[in-house]
This record gives C-alpha cells, structure tokens and sequence, in this order.
C-alpha cells in the first residue's frame, strides 16, 4: 500500500471520535514531508473523502495540493472546502487552515475576483474563531475581500463584535483600518470613526503605515460626522504619534484648520491645492465629502441663530449658487433628520423647528436599553480583564521592577487586597 492510500484509509478510519482525531492529526504532521515528495497525490485523490466528514485529513491533503501555482480549479475547491469542512476539526490544525485561507485570498485577489473570496472567507472567520471576543489573522483578510469587492454590509457583519483579544498588533491595525472604510462606504460615519480612533490611539514605538493612512482618514471623518477639526491628538495616543503624524499628514490638518474657519472658499482652495496628494492616498472622494459636509455644518449654524430665513439669505450666507441649491440641501438635511424645518416655497422662506423626539416611544426605549446592556457588557468585560491583569506574575514583577526604580514609598501597593495570596 502506498503512503497516499495509506493516508487515506487512516482518514477514512480515524475522523469519527475526538480521540481518533488527535491521533489522526500526529500520523498527519508525520506524513506530510513524504505526502508532498509523493507524485500519487492528485485532486483526484481528494474525492474519496467527504470535506464536513473527514476535515482534518482533507485539509492537509489540500494543503499540500495548493503549495505552487494554484489553478482556478484549486481555487474553487479550496472554497467548497471552506464553505463545508467542521469546524471543531480544523481548529485541532488553525495555523494550517489559517495559511490556505491566505493563500486562497492571494490567489483570488490576483484573478482579480475577490467576490469569489467573500462568502469563504466570512465563513473562515467564524470557524476558526473559537469566542467572538477573539480577533483571528482571517478578519484582516475578510475585510479586505468585502472592501475591494465593495460587499460593505458583508464586511459590517463581522465588525458587530467587540473585540476584546489579540494576539498580533499587525493584525489589530488593519482589522480596524479596513473595518473603518467598510463604514465610510455605508456612511457609518460614527462606526468608522470608533475603529480609526483605535488605530491612532494603539501602542506604537515607530510610525507605521497603517496607522498614517488612518489618521488621515479619522481627520476626514470627523470633519463629516462631528464638524469639528482638533490638531492635538487624544492623550491616549503614543508619543511617536502625537510627534510624527502632523509632519506626515500635513495637508490633511490643512483641509481640518480651515474646515474650522468655516469658509467654503478657503476651503476649495486649499483642497485644490492638494488635490494631487489626496488622490495619490485614494482619499479625495472624502475630501469631497468633508468640503460638502461644510455646507451642512453652516447651515446648521444658522438654525442656532435664526427662527425664519429666505432660501436667497442661506444661499448668500453659506456661499451656494442659488436659492434653488439652498432649498435642495435643506430638503436633503431635513429628510437624513439632520435639521428640522418647514419650507415655503410661495414666499421662499424658512422655518426652523425644535426636535419633535420626545424620547416617549418603545422604539426609543429599546435602543436606550440596547445602549444600556451594552454599557454594562462593556464594564463587566473591563473588570474581568483588570483582574486578570492584577494577577499577571508578568504583569507584577515589572510594576514591582518600577517600583524599585522610583521607589513610590509605602502608598504604592503593588497586588490590590482582593488578590493578596
């Protein structure tokens, strides 16, 4: 018997129990150096398996099957695969499945269809993932396939989720970067904003990348969602940020100082400017969403100051063209519910109303519940993670290294009470 049916009939045998798994998987890992010197191992060889039966045998005979050029054919069977295979059996081989899930994305993105990856990948995600909480080195990967095959509500379903642990930072920055522009293309403006914030804000000791390309976009965005543009970085973000991201972003702090100004002109020019340096980043079509948000911001303005207004003052007051464009944005900003006014369009004048929300309706009071609930999630989640922390013995032997360092005195209490041995 030859060392591929050999394989076979032990997977065949051994993928019923969890016993007969673990020991499948070491005759597996022992097997695989001959497996991939052995020229009776075809495509073929696979259709004697079931993918939802024998998951774990299929995997690392597929594994050994997509090393080299990968045809469409393999690309398509790696994805049936995906789609069927058990869960609770790949995750006795993750690091494996994770490195065909990768080179299943390479090779979809480089046939230029990374719809073909969308559905497998969300799958990947969820059976590899044993708690919700868990960031996996799949999430990256599926966000950039919903991204670039602009399925934005695909790629909004993994980020329902919050996530709580990590195991590498790489994988953290970009889950949240492509996360955030899954949310700018819903105009999830607020979502996207959290996830960016998270990216400037992260631990860093040197610059990377990532974290520029996303605050460029968190100033962009908060110029849409808030109205407002801040130079000085929150204090939760690194020193290396807070030092080197004004020298690299230059223009995009440009666009925010005069978005504050609140003169469109001044704006327009600056954006022209810079026109080339946005489009390089791929960011102008924001750019121009952040120059149109002003338009609304000063509007907004106006509902604070005046009680009526002609659509002739509005249009003169926030530099539009006509009374015809002005009536066109207060449509628009009454219908998003941004402002709350009566237009008549007998005299061209219009009124600006109170909020009617009376925050009295059940709809109302369900999502201040959900709000509530998953504040509380939230607080319990960080309670946990500090008492674990408190009991780190990594965690205590650098605080008590500190200690020794400045020496706090008898105030300083390295292991809080409640976790005194």
């Amino acid at each position: 018997m030859s060392t591929v049916e050999a394989v076979v009939t032990s997977i065949q045998g051994l993928s019923a129990s969890s016993s007969d798994l673990y020991a499948l998987h070491d005759l597996l890992k022992g097997a695989v150096d001959s497996l991939r010197t052995d020229s009776e191992l075809q495509l073929s060889t696979l259709d004697q398996l079931d993918p939802s039966k024998h998951s774990l045998g299929y995997l690392y005979l597929l594994d050994v099957l997509a090393y080299g050029p990968v045809s469409k054919e393999k690309v398509l069977l790696i994805a049936r695969f995906i789609n069927a295979c058990d869960a609770v059996q790949i995750r006795l081989a993750s690091e494996k499945f994770v490195s065909l899930c990768k080179r299943f994305k390479d090779k979809v993105l480089e046939l230029r269809d990374p719809l073909l990856g969308v559905a497998p990948l969300l799958a990947a995600v969820h059976k590899v993932q044993v708690s919700t909480k868990r960031l996996t080195a799949l999430h990256p990967d599926c966000l950039q396939l919903c991204l670039l095959a602009k399925c934005y509500k695909a790629g909004f379903s993994v980020l329902s989720d919050d996530i709580l642990e990590v195991d590498q930072p790489r994988e953290f920055y970009l889950y949240c970067y492509y996360g955030g522009m899954i949310c700018i293309g819903l105009k999830r403006f607020q979502k996207a904003l959290e996830l960016l914030y998270n990216v400037v804000t992260a631990p860093m000791h040197i610059v990377n990348a990532i974290a520029l390309e996303a605050y460029k976009k968190y100033i962009l965005v908060t110029l849409i969602h808030s109205g407002q543009f801040s130079i000085s970085l929150p204090k939760c973000a690194s020193t290396t940020a807070k030092s080197s991201f004004k020298t690299w972003c230059t223009p995009y702090i440009e666009v925010g100082m005069r978005y504050n100004d609140g003169k469109i002109s001044e704006l327009e020019a600056v954006v022209v400017a810079n026109s080339s340096d946005f489009e390089k980043d791929n960011n102008l079509g924001l750019v121009k969403q952040a120059v149109a948000s002003l338009y609304k911001r000063n509007i907004l303005r106006l509902t604070q100051k005046y009680l009526t207004l002609s659509l002739q003052d509005i249009a003169n007051m926030v530099q539009l063209a006509n009374a015809k464009e002005a009536e066109m944005r207060v449509l628009q900003m009454i219908q998003d519910g941004q402002i709350h006014a009566l237009i008549n369009q007998k005299d061209g004048m219009v009124r600006f109303l109170e909020d009617p929300e009376q925050y009295k309706t059940s709809e109302m009071r369900e999502i201040m519940d959900s709000v509530i609930q998953r504040t509380i999630g939230l607080s319990k989640n960080l309670i946990a993670m500090d008492e674990s922390l408190s009991c780190d013995p990594l965690y205590l032997g650098k605080v008590g290294r500190e200690r020794q360092r400045y020496d706090f005195g008898e105030d300083f209490d390295t292991v809080p009470q409640k976790f005194s041995m």
